[in-house]
């Protein structure tokens, strides 16, 4: 049978429909506007125990608009940098910018100075945004990059006066005093906001194909990419979360929903699902700190939460705590599972334990990122990415490029409106995975089975994810092969029980007194820390082809053999 046949077939069982009706928004903040007008007193997010209405967080995000438009210099089609984690800052803030017509750039806040540097300069971020905590990190990294305007938040800053003074207290003296910074010219958010909230929001004009954000991935060049993903891009993608949500066997999708989400609203998944939930009203309750797991349990246990968003490794530590066991999951009618693939003894651990399974979704930072998800029901297949999105084509390619039928493994391409207009300012790059006609190609090894389920079974490129998280190899071994006594390296991804995969790298050393703590020490100071190596190994001499190309999967091969 041929693919598409019977994807379209799985679809029509399941009650998908094979398109998206136009849309009817030029932004995403329209959707905002909508909702605070229809339901202004639903509650939006909360954090750290205080939460904000729908009605309050249109306001702030005016206020932060304004605020650009009428203190800063910065043009429709700027770009912006958000450094924050989950705090109601982010949406505050995420909103502001896109109503003034900036373009939104991620950035992961414990970034070290190397990766800051890249992703500011080759954005061209005009300005950041970005949490007290960890400002002193970017007081060295700002006069290398073209940023002109630093608006710092302390964790509270949006809280009441009293939890406010609470909340900075423990900030600054229960785990440590926030580090001492000096940032010429920076500026407070609460400055913002109050300089803002004077004045009165313009329409720049946005629409439907501008650029909305810049959500960096990795590169084979070991140089992240941003992929440029358009206001139609989400919007559609929205759309079609929608309409997979509202078949789930049980769904309520159209009445309140309080949704926990620990996964960091600067990946592309959370980020575009708290969207999704903005456009349903919905109330996100945000975890600042998913590794504080005790503080995530109390946390859950404050509200008859409906909806779970998390990741395999997160699902396995949760189930192995007595807290989470004695939480009361009779309102829960949703687990949704991304970033990593769901393991079957993570899946049925979790159902035992909540009484609810786990929905599988697959995505990449390209497709905005939503491609498929299981369902539930009859669109429900464990070990499989589920049923693909509307208006979502897929297809299997061999290394000739020829279409595969069902049952045949090959490279999945994917085709739809929420697939990217390109990687910024990289035509070449975005001419080696974007055809003419709009495939995108994945670089992971799929099938489609004739159910219509399409089943993840390798992956072609080298990634290494990490609880969730993208790892490029390149990028580490241009880290590692930078230090004095590496004569050359090459870095694989090892199966782990707690994190999916972790990070194993393999050196072969030009001075013999090398240690792997001395590289793990020396990769702290460049990397992120789940980029970091967990695994060092030294060899005499690395595998490689007849023109001298490194065989990573060799390397797979000889630790899996030395694994038995």
């Amino acid at each position: 049978m041929q693919i598409q046949e019977a994807i379209t077939a799985l679809q029509e069982r399941v009650g998908v429909a094979n398109t998206i009706e136009e849309l009817t928004d030029s932004h995403l903040a329209q959707s905002l506007v909508t909702t605070a007008a229809e339901q202004p007193d639903n509650l939006a997010f909360t954090s750290l125990g205080y939460s904000i209405t729908y009605a309050q967080l249109n306001a702030l995000s005016d206020a932060f608009a304004v605020y650009i438009q009428q203190h800063t210099d910065l043009q429709k089609g700027d770009r912006l940098a958000i450094q924050l984690p989950n705090l109601i800052q982010y949406p505050v803030v995420f909103y502001g910018a896109i109503k003034a017509g900036l373009v939104v750039v991620n950035t992961n806040p414990l970034y070290t100075d190397r990766e800051l540097v890249h992703q500011f300069n080759d954005s061209d971020a005009k300005a950041l945004v970005v949490l007290a905590n960890v400002a002193h990190a970017v007081q060295d990294v700002i006069p290398r990059t073209g940023i002109r305007y630093t608006i710092v938040t302390e964790v509270a800053d949006l809280h009441g006066a009293l939890s406010r003074t609470l909340i900075n207290f423990a900030s600054r003296y229960i785990k440590r005093m926030v580090p001492a910074y000096s940032i010429p010219n920076a500026i407070s958010l609460r400055s913002c906001l109050s300089l803002g909230e004077k004045g009165e929001l313009q329409d720049p004009g946005i629409e439907v194909d501008d650029i909305a954000l810049l959500q960096y991935t990795g590169g084979t060049t070991g140089l992240s990419k941003g992929a440029m993903l358009s206001h139609r891009n989400l919007l559609s993608n929205i759309e079609q979360q929608k309409i997979l949500f509202r078949i789930f066997p049980g769904s309520k999708e159209d009445s309140p929903q309080t949704v926990i989400l620990p996964l960091p609203m600067y990946h592309v998944y959370a980020c575009t699902l708290c969207a999704f939930m903005v456009s349903k009203g919905q109330h996100c309750v945000l975890i600042t700190n998913p590794r504080d797991l005790p503080s995530m349990v109390k946390t859950m246990a404050a509200w008859p939460f409906t909806i779970f968003c998390g990741l395999n490794t997160l699902f396995v530590a949760l189930c192995a705590r007595d807290d989470f066991k004695a939480l009361d999951f009779s309102h829960m009618t949703r687990t949704i599972s991304g970033g990593m693939a769901l393991t079957r003894d993570a899946a049925t651990r979790w159902k035992e334990v909540t009484g609810v399974e786990v929905n599988e979704g697959y995505g990449l930072t390209e497709t905005s990122p939503v491609v498929s998800i299981n369902t539930g029901g009859i669109g429900r297949k464990l070990s499989s990415i589920g049923v693909a999105a509307p208006g979502t084509e897929l297809r299997i390619l061999d290394t000739e490029g020829h279409e595969l039928p069902c049952g045949e493994a090959g490279e999945l391409c994917v085709r739809g409106p929420q697939v990217m207009q390109g990687y910024w300012q990289q035509p070449e790059k975005t001419a080696e995975v974007l055809s003419a006609d709009g495939w995108f190609a994945t670089g992971d090894i799929a099938l489609v089975d004739e159910d219509g389920f399409p089943h993840i079974v390798d992956r072609k490129k080298d990634m290494v994810i990490v609880s969730g998280f993208n790892v490029y190899p390149n990028e580490v071994e241009d880290v590692v092969s930078s230090h004095d006594k590496v004569l050359e390296c090459a870095v694989i991804g090892v199966a782990d029980e707690r994190a999916g995969e972790k990070v194993k790298v393999y050196i072969v050393k030009s001075d013999p007194s090398l240690t792997s703590e001395e590289v793990i020490a020396f990769c702290r100071t460049q990397l992120t820390a789940y980029k970091v190596p967990s695994l060092v190994a030294f060899i005499d001499d690395l595998p490689k082809s007849n023109v001298g190309k490194i065989l990573r999967r060799e390397l797979r091969d000889i630790d899996a053999a030395n694994s038995e």
